[in-house]
């Protein structure tokens, strides 16, 4: 088994002229090819050494996506020492100091934008030696020393004690540490997940069993660098593979970086893009906004042009299967008049999406479908390096989280830890060489997560008989009635705000009671167009109430009587729906840094109101409390 300097060598030997990296500075993308990288992660690891780097120690990595990135990474690996890749979007100095300090991280290599969150926290950091900043005109002190200085160090380094470098990436071995990933800390303190050059490398083999790429593929990486999932099926996969990444053109603020995933995707022109939900869900709501804006004809095109979609599609599985082929000569009408300038805006050559991070609700994937850019939803975790399963352009159903990868183990299990037969729901159970190390300084966590090899994620699943892994949630985070009887909320919620366009945010919370209940955010924009419709002003007592009733009607949707009354089952359906004036986010810390509610937060945060919806009064939603949340809600 290789470690991942080896594994970045044999990509150079192999395709030492293609492009591996693009940024965009200024006015286009530039690419450096798989030789110009290896000489600067070379010069990078040297300057590291220089500075006093000693295999096992921990260098904190925080940046946006650049080629730095990736050469810094790299540079860390090729010094024997470990890498502790930090998210951009922690904001608070006491998540930053934790990890640090935890870790025992001796450096730090950030962005000139995440710079000052160190500076402000740099005296409650003892072991914190030095600061690296990215960006040359954001260094602000002696004790700091720029990206370039530390290749100019490496330069010197190289040209007295080159055999020296040489020597420390190769005494690198499989099961050295790679990375310390700090989980999201949903419920306690984060947990710092130990992956080894092996874990990696196994899970980028293992990958390659489902994800097909050439080596003139490329892919815009939008999500964080850091996330288990870019940083693996991203950065390293492609890189096996000869293929190039490109970065997000960096702007003065979040915002505006994000305001160039467009332009910068019809630049890059990507083969895949890889997605989580809140993505997903970002990118339809702006193909739907702008169909709207065409016109009423263009809108009814489009909507009759997704129903010839999903009767020939099916779930992918029973493609063109019995009557359903007689649409397809429809469909490629369809086609070529509606979704072929929908796949335009991501540049034209998009040839699928890979979704992960969290359940997809089937709706989302059969949309994307229909475009001709399917959003494969995988599964996985940072535990497990992080892919465990994933749909594929020749093998996928829709719905559920596709097939196993190679060389991997999947037990369902019981809450007893026993196996159970196949098709029954469970606690998936995975055993193979991407498996962690374990969790940094936290001996007990480990031994609860891993028991002689097998990995206990946590999640609720079951395999189907084709083999299609389908996750339903966590195994653990239950609705919980007052008879005992559990079920998990996550496919609901997914339903919920997948399926209706007036609501954006969902949590169900049954903790042993005689009902569930909900707290919904609504969706601001969706629900002024519709008063508009109505005719009605939204700070009316009329708009208010056609407000809530909007939303109360698309729950009753799942009742007996509704066009959805057989998905779920009635008992486990809201009884009572407390309206939210303010949404889940990663400010308020309700959700995480990969956009998953964080249950614990949310109930601590709503306590009050989670009381008040197990009176009767709450049970209507025309309630004082509603109308007063819906109200400031529309403002």
């Amino acid at each position: 088994m290789q470690t991942l300097p080896h594994f970045f060598e044999q990509s150079v030997d192999r395709f030492s002229g293609n492009i591996f990296l693009w940024e965009n500075k200024g006015d286009r993308y530039k690419g450096i090819t798989y030789r110009e990288t290896h000489e600067l992660v070379h010069r990078f690891a040297a300057g590291l050494l220089a500075l006093g780097i000693k295999k096992g120690d921990r260098i904190c990595l925080m940046s946006e996506g650049r080629n730095a990135w990736v050469i810094c990474e790299l540079g860390i690996l090729y010094t024997g020492a470990i890498n502790v890749p930090l998210s951009t979007k922690l904001s608070e100095p006491g998540d930053i100091r934790f990890r640090l300090n935890h870790s025992g991280t001796s450096m730090a290599i950030v962005s000139g934008r995440q710079a000052e969150k160190f500076r402000t926290i740099i005296d409650s950091l003892p072991l914190l030696q030095r600061l690296i900043i990215l960006d040359e005109a954001d260094v602000k002190s002696p004790d700091e020393l720029s990206y370039n200085q530390v290749l100019q160090a490496g330069d010197a380094f190289l040209a007295s004690q080159r055999q020296t470098a040489e020597n420390a990436w190769q005494s690198v071995l499989p099961d050295d540490e790679a990375n310390i990933c700090y989980t999201s800390g949903t419920t306690a303190d984060p947990k710092g997940v130990v992956l080894t050059h092996r874990n990696y490398v196994c899970n980028i083999q293992q990958a390659y069993s489902l994800m097909d790429l050439s080596e003139n593929y490329c892919t815009l990486l939008s999500l964080s660098w850091d996330h288990a999932f870019t940083h693996t099926a991203g950065i390293y996969c492609f890189m096996g593979k000869g293929a190039s990444i490109a970065s997000i053109q960096q702007a003065a603020t979040t915002m505006e970086t994000l305001r160039n995933i467009p332009k910068n995707m019809k630049a890059v022109r990507p083969q895949i893009l890889f997605s989580v939900p809140a993505m997903a869900d970002n990118f339809r709501k702006k193909i739907e906004s702008e169909v709207r804006s065409k016109g009423r004809f263009s809108e009814a095109l489009f909507y009759f042009a997704l129903k010839i979609a999903y009767k020939y599609n099916g779930i992918g599985w029973d493609k063109g299967k019995g009557f359903s082929i007689l649409y397809k000569p429809l469909l490629a009408i369809c086609d070529k008049l509606v979704f072929s300038k929908v796949r335009d805006v991501f540049g034209g050559r998009l040839d699928f999406f890979l979704g992960g991070g969290a359940l997809l609700d089937i709706e989302f994937q059969k949309f994307f479908y229909a475009l001709g850019i399917p959003m494969f939803q995988g599964y996985g975790l940072t535990e497990a390096s992080p892919i465990i399963s994933s749909n594929s352009k020749s093998r996928h159903k829709l719905g559920s989280s596709g097939t196993l990868v190679d060389n991997l183990q999947l037990n369902i299990c019981n809450d007893k830890g026993e196996p159970l037969p196949q098709g029954e729901k469970g606690e998936i159970v995975v055993n193979g060489d991407n498996v962690m190390k374990g969790y940094w300084n936290n001996e007990t966590a480990t031994n609860n997560a891993v028991k002689d090899g097998w990995l206990y994620t946590g999640d609720l699943g079951f395999l189907d008989k084709d083999g299609f892994l389908y996750v339903l949630g966590r195994f653990k985070s239950l609705l919980i009635a007052d008879d005992g009887e559990k079920y998990s909320p996550e496919g609901m919620e997914e339903t919920f705000t997948g399926k209706s366009s007036y609501i954006r945010q969902c949590m169900l919370h049954n903790n042993q009671n005689a009902y569930t209940v909900a707290l919904i955010v609504p969706d601001k924009e969706a629900l002024k167009r519709h008063l508009q419709h109505r005719g009605l002003r939204a700070d009316s007592a009329e708009g208010i109430t056609e407000a809530l009733e909007k939303v109360m009607e698309e729950i009753q949707q799942y009742r007996m009587g509704g066009k959805h009354q057989d998905m779920f089952p009635q008992r486990w359906l809201p009884s009572a729906i407390g309206i939210l004036s303010e949404s889940f986010s990663e400010e308020n810390h309700e959700l995480n840094s990969l956009l998953k509610m964080v249950r614990s937060k949310i109930t601590e945060h709503h306590t009050t109101l989670l009381k008040y919806l197990y009176t009767t009064e709450s049970r209507d939603i025309l309630n004082a409390r509603n109308r007063e949340a819906m109200q400031t809600f529309l403002k």
